[in-house]
């Protein structure tokens, strides 16, 4: 074994939980810990000397949420139910859309946004409009 590996194999029982390519959310989310303590430590300094390990680290979550993580795209009602529930709304609070039965057939997809609704509950809920097209 030539000397560069055997200094790896002598290092690597107490690094290997960091610069191991995680297979479960734990893993993936002890890396993220790490990464968020380097970060703490490291900042915009690329020249410290940890730089290269949170580049390393970063890497490793990446690809791990590459395979992993997967973003569901979302129709504007997904969007606008999201909103109602993270603002604790009821549809008698978007009088904004219409009537309770226009809001109701909105939510379930029976009628569609139209852009003056669009307009006033993207001013709503400070989003773009775009949210909801």
């Amino acid at each position: 074994m030539n000397k560069q590996l055997e200094n790896i194999s002598k290092v690597w029982p107490s690094i290997k939980s960091i610069f191991s390519v995680p297979h479960s959310e734990r893993e993936y989310l002890a890396l993220v810990k790490t990464l968020d303590n380097l970060v703490d430590e490291v900042g915009e300094n690329q020249n410290h000397k940890l730089a290269p390990a949170m580049e390393t680290i970063g890497n490793l979550i990446e690809n791990y949420e590459d395979q992993n993580l997967t973003i569901k795209e979302s129709t504007p009602i997904d969007a606008l139910k999201y909103l109602m529930q993270e603002h604790g709304l009821k549809q008698s609070d978007l009088q904004e859309i219409g009537s309770q039965g226009v809001v109701s057939e909105v939510l379930t997809g029976k009628r569609e946004l139209n852009l003056d609704q669009i307009k006033k509950i993207s001013k709503k809920f400070h989003v773009s409009p775009l949210t909801f097209i």
